[in-house]
């Protein structure tokens, strides 16, 4: 029924929450023992002629034209032009998995897989779904989410979104409507959610607090005896400006909460670094349990993927992400660009203590590069286009919701900004 290479990886990971959370074409995919796999075999002993790679070479090297040598100074040949590894630069895997322990000292990174480069974090939500989701099957966010889910997921995966109400009255992250959803859509033993923190579009990360009761919620569906596709979506990871947000990823509680629960952590350099043109992130697994071999197994699942997709991915983004990252300074070249964020988000705040309308209602917000307005009496594609109108761009979500991106308004610019958003909601 399957390709001997893909059966061989679904008996390594037999009896695993993966291998009954994997989709028709997640159990289908294998990596093949083709030309990447005999290049790099190649590379290690080929040491008298290497006639393997699809590649032009000169003494051993990467053949680079002077122009583009110019423009990437800093890298050799092979790290600005050459194919990078299916799963990615090691250096650079390891060196994140590394950073995301520092990042979140409760994670065990001994515990989860080795991360693997995908090109960019929408790929990485795009493997994630059709490894482990079939057409038809629910995958449970919240309501207010990133419009890009619904091309991934309904349009191209073909699975079934279901929301969930994102916040209580009181504006807190709403728990109970998370679990009931999650709860009403199992199916085959089985449920799949994925979670986006700092949300887009609304800019808003749990609460230490609702962090671990959404965690709970989630054992409590395991302990049920269902096998759960927990997804973290950590693409503005790290840009949080209040004491009561938890500041580590869930991934770092489900990678290691159950048996049941197969945590993949979505995340990258995009938002974090500040490199949003590099189209790099990365894909880790983590499982209660799971061997190094069914680690190995699955990895080289998404390997498959990989490799019928793009192949591999950017090379040269890879080695100037790794090289810069090690710099003197990279620190705090980052804390430096991070408090610009924080002053642009106080800023938000102090403009919205001073300006009141009954036609807007802030949303819910405290970390990443966004904020909503619930408009009231309004349709926000009216208040969107007054204020295109006036020189000043913003999305209207829905006929309801208006999103502000505070992160592209210089810090002085923002109480301006905010003034003519609420003068234009009061003028239609």
């Amino acid at each position: 029924m399957y390709h001997p290479l893909a059966q061989e990886l679904n008996e390594v990971l037999a009896g695993t929450s993966a291998s009954r959370l994997f989709s028709a074409f997640g159990k289908r995919i294998y990596f093949p023992k083709g030309i990447i796999a005999q290049s790099a075999e190649a590379g290690e002993k080929a040491k008298l002629h290497n006639a393997t790679i699809g590649a032009a070479t000169l003494g051993g090297k990467a053949i680079i034209l002077d122009a583009v040598q110019a423009e990437l100074p800093h890298l050799t040949p092979n790290e600005a032009v050459g194919y990078a590894p299916t799963p990615g630069v090691l250096a650079l895997r390891k060196q994140w998995l590394v950073e995301m322990g520092k990042k979140n000292p409760s994670l065990d990174v001994s515990a989860v897989s080795l991360p693997v480069v995908v090109p960019g974090l929408t790929p990485g939500v795009t493997y994630a779904c059709e490894m482990f989701l079939d057409p038809g099957q629910a995958i449970v966010t919240a309501g207010m989410f990133w419009e890009n889910y619904s091309l991934i997921m309904e349009q191209r995966v073909g699975a079934t979104m279901v929301t969930f109400r994102s916040f209580t009255p009181s504006g807190s992250f709403d728990v109970a409507a998370f679990e009931e959803a999650l709860k009403a859509n199992v199916k085959d033993g089985k449920v799949a959610f994925i979670l986006n923190f700092p949300n887009n579009p609304v800019g808003y990360s749990p609460t230490k607090a609702e962090a671990l009761a959404i965690v709970d919620a989630v054992k409590r569906v395991a302990d049920s005896g269902v096998d759960v596709l927990a997804v973290t979506d950590d693409a503005y990871f790290g840009l949080f400006y209040e004491d009561a947000v938890e500041t580590q990823s869930l991934f770092s509680k489900f990678a290691t909460l159950s048996p049941k629960v197969l945590a993949v952590k979505i995340d990258g350099p995009t938002k974090e670094d500040y490199v949003w043109g590099f189209r790099t992130g990365f894909m880790t697994f983590g499982c209660k349990a799971m061997s190094a071999a069914q680690y190995e197994a699955l990895v080289k699942k998404l390997m498959g993927v990989i490799r019928s997709s793009v192949s591999s991915c950017s090379g040269a983004a890879q080695y100037i992400l790794l090289k810069a990252s090690t710099a003197p300074g990279y620190a705090e070249n980052k804390a430096e660009v991070r408090q610009i964020m924080y002053g642009r988000y106080q800023a938000v705040r102090a403009a919205l203590a001073n300006l009141k309308s009954q036609r807007l209602i802030p949303q819910p917000f405290n970390s990443g590069y966004f904020m909503c307005f619930e408009c009231v009496g309004i349709d926000a594609e009216a208040l969107r286009q007054k204020l295109l109108g006036e020189g000043i761009g913003t999305i209207a979500l829905d006929a309801k919701t208006l999103r502000v991106a505070f992160s592209s308004v210089d810090t002085e610019k923002i109480a301006d900004l905010y003034t003519r958003i609420y003068a234009a909601a009061e003028a239609l």
